[in-house]
């Protein structure tokens, strides 16, 4: 599954008006909350909830794409002096443009010195029609900073502006870091948005990927700050299709009463609420469906306390977010009712724009840190568990304690199934999913945790989609854990790959873009498995590294996993080569460089054909492999074994460190050492420290999983027998009966391929 990571000058194609309404974006500090969508192509619109009487959100163009995905991102052009902009400016529930502290643009550029400065212009001051309902209207190389205007005007130099934004504050607004009497809830509208002026068009990129058969996932608290139209471009033009994974998140959905969390006037805020229909619709006019991810996380700092999973000693389980998220306590009546609510109005949102009901309950689990002890000590949970002692679960666990562990995963699997069929309530027809994360369930360190976080109450049929993900793995190249937590939740869970999905990724940080490739290879890997359907994690981080996939051939050699046909016995030739640059000085005296590491052999399997039948099986074989188009295996008569006959102790493969448990096939030839890639099947035999083990399973491209790390300083050995890949070395394969009846022998050559 080839992909690539695209840079930020990658050239572009297409124009764009400046202000086009998809490419504004929103701002704000916490607790209050905003949003942002296109309403029409020349109109654009902004809910926002007030909590504070110094909340202040800003409606944001920015000189710079920091945004989209490279390919498809607005070039940066940061003179607007040719640029006009005019709208209607409609609004409610914010300050008046004539007021005090009225909406104000405010220009973050430099003066024609190059110095940095910062422009404020008051709107009032270049509209027409009342505060609430009027046109504003905009020349850039006539701009006056200033309140009050001829006497205060303060010249705006529009030649080098990296942001403009608009400030929006509660009519209740006085600067003051306290409550406002009551939430409010306010709106602002542009439209009859016009651009005009030679600037007034900017180049966009507008390429297209085409569709590869991956899906994307999401996250509203990634992208509460975009408008939900220019997050679909973004996964339309990539080249995903099929569902939109999207995590309703834990940070933004929400009212608020006071500090906490509330359901009086609805389950979701009113930004939200705009934000997500918009998203609805506009996923349903592109073909998107949309999968509603709902977790047991939430905000710390506006959770109510009694919600909150504890820890044995009384703490909150908190995630290492800045700041951080908590954990919702199963069973807490109270939380799993809230819960219950916002999946009935994310399911009703999905109705109301026709879209296929479809909810996830994504990752529920007890929390457990870094320590390996649950937090099962809420006041819900003492009481549903018989107030058990403090657990510690790293290492073997006592009956009593997994009777505990037991106990705690049902009461887990019973609010999963509620919360479930609360989505059902509002949406019959509704397909539910599970998420579930397996390097925290399926920690060998801690053996019975998956007691905990994997309850058998999960098992098909309780969901209709079992969904997978195991990025710490994959990140860390680790496919043999994968594979082993693949197996093992499929074992317990009983759903078949045709009723799983997988999420491969995502990439933390910016500097992790090496990640890519092996989120990659997870995908195709999860592909090859028969899922039904597979999505990259996330969105915000595809768009910001320039991630991008194709369909096709993995970026590998085509290879055939079958051996050359034909006995060659000791009559082929066998011709390992280096590519060695060698320099002779006048004195006679040579440099030489290698630049091979090892050689690359050529075979002539010529001899081995002794007849017409094995004239036409070759022939056969010749045009299946396309010619050199495809390799295969081949049996070296003179090197196909590590020793003879095979040992367990023939070859070092590596020396333990206690955690890797990965170690590649190799041969030694003195100090050389020849990668192993095609073992024989059933011949390879492994030992640690010297005595021999089953305890290991045999992964493509000749990598030997041991079942436990071995220890630092332990020795990993292994014998076994192999084939070498190679590929028809010519385009043509010329052969013919006179040959045989002259008494010689054809060319068949053969070259090796490098697969390490």
């Amino acid at each position: 599954m080839p992909h690539s990571i695209v840079p930020r000058d990658h050239p572009r194609e297409g124009f764009l008006t400046r202000f086009d309404p998809r490419f504004w974006t929103v701002n704000f500090p916490r607790p209050m909350m905003a949003s942002v969508i296109a309403t029409a192509p020349d109109a654009l619109r902004v809910d926002a909830v007030f909590y504070r009487q110094d909340d202040l959100a800003g409606l944001i163009w920015e000189a710079e794409d920091r945004f989209d995905h490279p390919l498809l991102a607005y070039e940066t052009r940061r003179d607007f002096r040719e640029v006009r902009l005019s709208f209607r400016w409609r609004s409610s529930g914010v300050r008046a443009l004539d007021a005090v502290n009225g909406p104000v643009l405010t220009i973050e550029g430099r003066d024609a010195s190059g110095n940095p400065r910062a422009w404020y212009v008051r709107l009032w001051n270049y509209a027409q029609g009342t505060p609430e309902d009027a046109r504003v209207t905009l020349d850039f190389a006539r701009l006056q900073g200033g309140f009050l205007l001829p006497g205060e005007a303060d010249p705006v130099w529009a030649g080098d502006i990296d942001r403009l934004f608009v400030s929006l504050v509660p009519a209740g607004y006085s600067g003051a870091a306290v409550p406002l009497a009551a939430p409010a809830e306010s709106w602002v509208e542009l439209s009859e948005i016009t651009v005009d002026g030679p600037g007034a068009v900017i180049a966009i990129g507008d390429a297209i990927v085409p569709e590869h058969g991956l899906s994307i996932a999401s996250g509203y608290d990634d992208s509460y700050n975009l408008t939900p139209q220019r997050l679909l471009r973004n996964m339309l033009h990539l080249g995903y299709r099929g569902d939109i994974n999207h995590y309703v998140g834990m940070s933004h959905y929400f009212r608020l009463d006071g500090a906490l969390v509330t359901l009086d006037g609805g389950a979701l805020c009113a930004p939200c609420a705009a934000w997500h229909r918009a998203f609805a619709e506009g996923a349903k006019a592109l073909g998107f469906g949309i999968i509603w991810s709902l977790s047991y996380e939430l905000f710390d700092a506006h959770c109510p306390e009694s919600w909150k999973q504890r820890a044995a000693d009384g703490g909150p389980a908190l995630t290492g977010w800045v700041p951080p998220s908590t954990l919702l306590s199963p069973a807490n009546a109270e939380a799993m009712a809230y819960l219950q609510a916002v999946a009935r109005a994310f399911m009703e949102i999905a109705l109301a724009a026709e879209l296929p009901p479809k909810f996830q309950v994504g990752e529920p689990w007890w929390w457990l840190p870094a320590d390996g002890k649950p937090c099962l000590y809420d006041g819900a949970a003492r009481a549903a568990l018989g107030d058990p002692p403090p657990i510690d679960l790293n290492g073997p666990q006592s009956a009593a304690t997994i009777a505990v562990l037991e106990a705690a995963g049902a009461l887990l699997a019973r609010s999963t199934a509620d919360l479930a069929a609360a989505a059902r309530a509002a949406a019959p027809k509704c397909v539910t999913h599970l998420l579930i994360y397996l390097p925290t369930l399926l920690d060998r360190a801690r053996p019975e945790a998956y007691r905990l976080n994997l309850p058998i109450g999960w098992a098909r049929p309780a969901f209709d989609i079992l969904q997978l993900e195991d990025y710490d793995w994959v990140t860390a190249g680790d496919t043999a854990q994968s594979a082993r937590g693949v197996a093992a939740a499929a074992a317990r869970l009983g759903y078949p790959p045709g009723e799983q999905h997988y999420l491969s990724g995502f990439v933390l940080r910016p500097d992790q873009t090496a990640q890519w490739r092996l989120i990659d290879a997870a995908a195709g890997a999860a592909h090859a498995r028969g899922v039904a359907a597979t999505f990259i994690w996330a969105a915000p981080q595809v768009l910001r590294d320039g991630y991008l996939h194709f369909a096709g051939e993995d970026d590998v050699q085509a290879f055939d996993d079958v051996l050359f046909p034909l006995a060659l016995g000791r009559e082929a030739e066998v011709s390992p080569a280096f590519s060695t640059a060698i320099v002779t000085s006048a004195g006679g005296h040579e440099a030489r460089n290698a630049s091979w590491a090892g050689a690359r052999t050529r075979y002539d399997v010529g001899p081995g054909v002794r007849g017409e039948a094995d004239i036409a099986t070759l022939l056969a074989f010749f045009r299946a492999r396309l010619g050199p188009a495809r390799g295969f295996r081949l049996r070296d008569p003179f090197d196909q074994a590590s020793a003879e006959p095979p040992t367990p102790l023939d070859a070092r493969l590596g020396i333990g460190d206690g955690q890797n448990v990965r170690f590649a096939l190799v041969k030694h030839y003195g100090e050389q050492a020849r990668r192993i890639t095609r073992p024989v099947a059933g011949s390879v035999r492994v030992a640690v420290g010297g005595a021999e083990t089953s305890g290991f399973t045999l992964e493509p491209g000749g990598w030997v999983v041991l079942d436990t790390a071995p220890a630092a300083g332990v020795a990993v050995t292994a014998g076994f027998r192999f084939d070498v890949p190679v590929r028809f070395a010519e385009d043509r394969l010329s052969v013919t009966r006179a040959t045989f009846l002259a008494g010689a022998a054809p060319s068949v050559p053969l070259v090796e391929l490098r697969e390490d």
